[in-house]
C-alpha cells in the first residue's frame, strides 16, 4: 500500500472529524467568546485537515 494515501485518508478523516466537531460547537454554543473561538479554530484546522487530505489522495498515484 502507498503511505502517501494512508496519511491523505488520515488526514481527511481527522479534517471531517474536526468539522463535524465545529457543527456541534456551534449548533450547542452559547454567545461566549471562548466557544466562537474555539468553533473558528476547529472549524478552519478541519478544514485545512480535509483539503490537504483530499489533495494527497488525489496526486498520489498508484504504483505496483
Amino acid at each position: 500500500m502507498n503511505l502517501k494515501r494512508i496519511f491523505g485518508a488520515v488526514l481527511t478523516v481527522l479534517g471531517i472529524g474536526g468539522l463535524i466537531y465545529a457543527a456541534v460547537l456551534f449548533v450547542n454554543g452559547t454567545e461566549g467568546a471562548k466557544d466562537i473561538k474555539a468553533l473558528v479554530i476547529y472549524g478552519i484546522l478541519g478544514f485545512v485537515f480535509f483539503i490537504a487530505g483530499i489533495s494527497l489522495v488525489r496526486t498520489t498515484k498508484d504504483e505496483s
